[in-house]
């Protein structure tokens, strides 16, 4: 929120071009679907920039965690805000949300989720020929250079994997490393994987928290059965959870795993997991590497370790992705954030993230 009304004050919303006049206006009511994995977070990327767009927003959060959005809009009411600036409506996507992303009082959607609810969204929105703003799924790729410090390299893919335990779309989840380094690479993530503890995610010892729902629990139990025979479960697997205490054992725990000596045609290194797994490839030569990490259907987000910074860059750049980490370069709030192909459509987050909120109208003048 702070972010967007700093970046406010530097924009401007009339421009002269020639003998024209462009006008930046707000695009009208937007209509906002937010998911259950950053539910404070996802609600803000799109709220902030439509209030300083001018926007009036109709938010509908997950059904899975829809509180904190009650918890804004508290906060909302207690300032200046005009009343029907801010609007929550909860329910289940498949019905409030499509009703918000058809109506024909709704001018834009934004909806963060899976790849499957954007394309019904883009579907619904479609046949009132409305903007729509989509940030979808991701299975991002972590290329470690043949040159690269592979022990920060590693702490760092440990740590693009299992944040919020793995249910993260920009979770860098297919870790590329040179063919001739996998065992290294199997010891060290044994060591890094296996060490982390499992438990409540309120005791701040604790490495790895339950999976959102049950739900999501048995979908990553799913694919970790179906992975190939041929393949090695270098730490964790489908099994139960391990040395859980009473109060935990009703819990929506997956153990954190890493899976190794598949390749990328496999579903595990195709398909959107959503939990605490690492898949390992491995590749004969940079640019193996670069085809490997194209060949998704998603293009989200990814990390390049190498040498240097500019070795790094040279490889990013071939990447079809929307933002590459650097070398273990962070999150930046203030640059654009989505995704290329099935991952999604605009930017959220920076000027760029504003820009989605605005519509251009050109006043032609009278010429001089």
């Amino acid at each position: 929120f702070r972010s967007m009304a700093d970046i406010l004050e530097d924009t401007s919303l009339e421009e002269r071009r020639g003998t024209s006049l462009i006008l930046k206006v707000g695009i009208g009511v937007v209509g906002a679907i937010t998911p259950w994995n950053y539910p404070l977070y996802q609600l803000a990327a799109k709220v902030a920039p439509a209030i300083a767009a001018g926007c009036a927003t109709v938010v509908k959060p997950s059904s899975v965690a829809p509180l904190v959005a009650f918890a804004v809009a508290e906060i909302a009411d207690s300032t200046a805000l005009p009343p029907g600036v801010l609007n929550i409506v909860s329910g289940a996507g498949g019905r409030v949300g499509e009703r918000l992303a058809g109506h024909p009082d709704v001018d834009m959607v934004s909806l963060t989720g899976s790849t499957a609810a954007g394309a019904r969204v883009g579907q619904v929105a479609a046949a009132e020929i409305k903007k729509v703003t989509l940030e979808l799924g991701g299975k991002s790729a972590f290329v470690i250079a043949p040159d690269a410090d592979f022990d920060a390299a590693l702490t760092a893919a440990v740590r693009g994997c299992y944040v919020n335990n793995g249910q993260t779309c920009t979770a860098t989840t297919r870790l590329l490393v040179p063919a001739d380094r996998l065992e290294y690479v199997e010891e060290k993530l044994a060591e890094l994987v296996g060490s982390q503890r499992i438990g409540d995610p309120l005791d701040e010892s604790v490495d790895i928290g339950p999976m959102a729902s049950r739900e999501q629990q048995q979908s990553v139990l799913d694919h970790l059965s179906a992975v190939p025979s041929n393949a090695h479960f270098v730490v964790g697997g489908p099994g139960d959870v391990p040395d859980l205490d009473d109060r935990l054992r009703s819990g929506f725990f997956v153990r954190p795993t890493v899976v190794s000596r598949v390749d990328n045609d496999s579903a595990i290194a195709r398909e959107e997991v959503f939990g605490p797994v690492l898949t390992v490839l491995t590749y004969d030569g940079i640019d193996d590497a670069v085809r490997i990490a194209n060949d998704s259907e998603y293009g989200l987000s990814g990390a390049v370790f190498a040498a240097d910074d500019d070795a790094a860059i040279a490889i990013a750049r071939r990447l079809r992705t929307g933002q590459v980490g650097i070398n273990g370069g962070r999150f930046n709030a203030l640059a654009p954030f989505g995704g290329m192909k099935k991952s999604g459509i605009g930017r959220e987050l920076g000027p760029d993230g504003l820009d989605e909120y605005f519509e251009k109208i050109s006043l032609q003048l009278p010429a001089t």
